[in-house]
């Protein structure tokens, strides 16, 4: 019987490690990503591994080489410097005024503030990034690493309140704004988010990021392959198969139909949701786990109001541009059900530059159905 311990739930890197749960290794990928450029956003859908990519970048520029023993970083990396490290995590439970954007930054700064220093004259949370950047650099004669987790959560929070949601990306776009005019003291940037906002975006400021979300050497910087699956887990496969009296070719079948099919780029493997997988294998149980967490508000809100033809949804077609970044004045929902992982490529055609979209895989489908019906109701 299998004697992994299943990280679910478990977004920190080193609690990972240091309690010995399973961990599929991501770090080669990692490494190629520090090594070949400097600022980075992605864009995954929920419960997808983003907040444990971030904590392993984390990691890896504290120079924690101990927790990647075994791993394909270990042989890599031969430098091991440590950086300082500015991590902001916006996934706030609620966004329904003005300050509560400022008073979640406000008490993330408070602890780099202690730990580098402050300048008593910053009166904006862009000013107080300013200083923080140069005096985090001066204190250790490093230059920074930035990472930001959930960038977006603030302006889907309000997707329905045109007003706030103005507030929040102009403030989202002075402080975004600063890592560009700080290049000079900055070693490394990745920000992460369910969607992309374009045009007047809080990233018009920082048009430097690298939107890896649709690059072809890095679909499956989080979520699992197949191959990743029977490298890591054929043991467990049997186990499954046994448990649900069937063979393994069977269990093999159903696991895919259910829980894989997601594409980011054209002609690119399919990922399995790393959430269900390693549910299924802790119980050895299939089941909708991802959808069972429940649809976003923000989706639902959008739905209704674009009033979308959700028998459209299995045929859908559009560009690369639309699928890319969702624009808060739209009415199109594409974009973001897209992003938020409910539809997925299904095919391209080279010569219009179109996108045939679908439901990724069954447990998409039913559940979204299903969700929508009780909607409906």
């Amino acid at each position: 019987m299998s004697n992994k311990i299943y990280p679910i739930g478990i977004q920190n890197f080193e609690k990972l490690r240091s309690s010995g749960y399973f961990y599929i290794d991501k770090t080669e990928l990692i490494y190629r990503i520090v090594k070949t450029g400097s600022y980075y956003f992605l864009s995954r859908p929920r419960r997808f591994g983003k907040s444990l990519l971030i904590s392993t970048l984390e990691a890896y520029f504290q120079g924690k080489k101990e927790l990647f023993e075994g791993l394909a970083m270990e042989k890599l990396e031969k430098d091991w410097i440590k950086y300082p490290i500015l991590h902001l995590d916006l996934n706030a439970k609620k966004f329904d005024t003005t300050d509560d954007l400022l008073r979640l930054i406000d008490r993330q700064f408070l602890i780099y503030e202690e730990k580098y220093g402050s300048s008593p004259s910053d009166e904006t949370i862009d000013d107080r990034f300013v200083t923080l950047i140069r005096k985090a650099y001066e204190k250790t004669g490093q230059k920074v690493v930035i990472l930001v987790d959930e960038y977006d959560k603030p302006l889907l929070q309000t997707i329905e309140n045109t007003a706030l949601q103005n507030e929040y990306r102009e403030t989202l776009k002075a402080f975004y704004g600063v890592m560009k005019s700080m290049d000079g003291y900055i070693q490394f940037a990745m920000l992460t988010g369910v969607t992309k906002f374009g045009k007047i975006s809080v990233f018009s400021d920082l048009n430097n990021l690298d939107d890896i979300s649709m690059r072809e050497p890095y679909v499956n910087i989080c979520g699992v392959s197949e191959q990743e699956i029977h490298d890591n887990l054929e043991e467990e496969l049997h186990e499954l198969a046994n448990a649900q009296a069937m063979t393994y070719e069977e269990t093999c079948a159903k696991l895919k139909e259910y829980y894989d099919g997601y594409h980011f780029a054209e002609n690119t493997i399919g990922i399995y949701n790393p959430f269900s997988l390693l549910n299924t294998f802790k119980y050895n149980k299939f089941s909708n786990y991802w959808f069972e967490t429940g649809t976003p508000t923000y989706l639902v809100e959008l739905l209704k109001r674009s009033h979308y033809n959700l028998e459209r949804m299995a045929n859908e077609e559009t560009s690369a541009d639309v699928l890319n970044s969702i624009y808060a004045d739209s009415s199109n929902p594409i974009p973001v059900i897209y992003q938020s992982g409910y539809l997925t490529i299904k095919s391209y055609d080279e010569r219009f530059g179109i996108y045939q979209l679908g439901f990724p895989n069954r447990e998409v489908k039913e559940g979204f159905v299903q969700q929508w019906i009780i909607e409906e109701i």
